[in-house]
């Protein structure tokens, strides 16, 4: 079983046997439909039959291509499902599958609707409408397959069979006291005179636990703990925090998917001594489907959570340095958006962020206004006040930094990283910013923007590189 689990779903047998299964499944829906088009047409040979063969497949991809387009737009501007539109490689890669889908319906209509040859009858007569229905069944479910496993590696979410079943996460055991802050004083002695000993563990621990909303009132989803090396030495040193949120729609444990943080935060402590910031993977937005923008609206009192109760019960349950430039927001997308808001509003709280594929500024919505209403009733400066852009144009954040990253192939939001960055720049922030090489807007780009981004902070943190 754990070969199973162990299993990559973006490359090696897995991804070759896709491409088989999808382009063979396609080649035969795509057969079938040319097929229709001759018993449709017997006994012709002129030139109309000949281009007959090719409608039905080019119907398809056509009406495949409407469908996806109308879809789309309907998602972002009808429903509001979307903030903005999805990649053009998710789109690309949906083609085939719609498409797929269209064949096969027409090819259920033929044999429901025989003409010519299909009412011939013989001794398989009655089993041959069953067998082919069969077959041109595996063909769809092969290229749905295939479309798939390419959007899912183009996100970059789910690398391996327990990714997608979940079965690794659910291995991962609630936070034990002996890794909890002891009560009264913290033991934890200070980064700069803590020597790692001799038996310090080669990797860090993932824990999950529940953060109540104490003040807020919000009730968000199980966070994700890692516990680096150095945490569970004896005497623990006081470590910086790093508090990060996920995309949306989403969850936490993406970050432990598609991020692969664990891998990547054990990378950096043993590239450290055993040192690196303890990591805290909270949920904003209570549900898959939820957002509140990270703001305390008419939605939630997300703003709330993130600000006070977060920090609050990390301090009291975990042996962290509880000095504010030793903290530090972080997330990809969405959470990306929600940790520059952090960092502008709460610079007492947050003395750092880490923007992974940053929005210029939260949204429920491509139109602005809907966000708005949604959010404040409408009032625009209610909304307005509480931007990023808007902050940084009215204070001064010397003292602070931010990280920002996109991937190159992500144009879109390429763009609000050069906005997000200049305005950082203008308003004090130490700016740094980069694009991840050969990615989209997927978790390529958090997971490969990572160790550069914790690089960025390290001098911050006191940990020497």
């Amino acid at each position: 079983m754990d070969f199973i689990e162990d299993l990559r779903v973006v490359d090696g047998p897995v991804l070759w046997i896709a491409w088989t299964a999808g382009t063979a499944g396609l080649l035969y829906l795509l057969w079938q439909g040319r097929q229709s088009a001759a018993r449709a047409a017997p006994g012709r040979t002129d030139a109309p039959r000949r281009l007959a063969f090719l409608l039905p497949p080019a119907a398809a991809v056509l009406a495949a291509a409407a469908l996806l387009a109308g879809a789309h737009w309907a998602l972002i501007y009808v429903f509001s499902v979307f903030p903005g539109e999805l990649p053009r490689e998710v789109l690309a890669w949906s083609l085939p599958a719609v498409t797929a889908l269209l064949l096969w319906l027409m090819r259920l209509w033929g044999i429901w609707r025989p003409t010519g040859a299909a009412q011939a009858p013989g001794p398989n007569g009655p089993r041959r409408p069953a067998r082919t229905t069969a077959v041109a069944t595996a063909a769809l479910l092969g290229v749905v397959l295939l479309s798939a496993v390419q959007i899912n590696g183009y996100f970059g979410l789910n690398h391996t069979v327990s990714d997608l079943t979940g079965t690794a996460l659910a291995r991962i055991q609630p936070l034990e006291d002996g890794l909890k802050r002891a009560p009264g004083p913290s033991a934890a002695v200070s980064l700069s005179g803590w020597n790692p000993p001799a038996d310090l563990p080669e990797g860090g621990v993932l824990r999950h636990a529940g953060i109540p909303g104490t003040s807020s009132g919000f009730a968000g989803r199980e966070a994700y703990v890692y516990l680096p090396p150095a945490y569970q030495a004896s005497p623990r040193p006081a470590l910086p925090v790093l508090v990060l949120f996920a995309g949306q729609p989403g969850a936490p444990a993406d970050w432990l998917t598609g991020g692969a943080l664990r891998s990547r935060m054990d990378q950096y402590a043993a590239a450290h001594q055993g040192v690196a910031p303890v990591v805290v993977v909270v949920d904003p937005n209570g549900s898959a489907s939820g957002n509140t923008l990270c703001m305390d609206s008419m939605i939630a009192r997300a703003d709330t959570f993130l600000a006070e109760d977060v920090p609050a019960w990390i301090i009291r349950t975990l042996d962290v340095d509880p000095d504010p430039q030793q903290w530090a927001a972080g997330g990809f997308s969405f959470g990306a958006t929600c940790a520059v808001q952090m960092v502008t509003r709460h610079p007492d709280v947050y003395s750092s962020a880490l923007a992974f594929s940053s929005e210029q500024e939260p949204a429920l919505a491509k139109e602005r206004e809907k966000t708005i209403a949604a959010a404040y009733g409408g009032d625009t400066e209610a909304f307005d006040g509480q931007t990023p852009l808007r902050l940084m144009r009215e204070h001064r954040f010397e003292g602070h930094a931010i990280y920002f990253a996109a991937g190159e192939r992500d144009p879109e939001f390429v763009g609000y990283l050069e906005v997000l960055s200049d305005a950082a720049r203008a308003a004090g922030f130490t700016v740094e910013t980069r694009l991840v090489p050969d990615a989209g807007h997927s978790w390529e780009t958090g997971s490969r923007g990572l160790p550069a981004g914790l690089d960025f902070l390290a001098s911050r943190w006191g940990i020497q590189q």
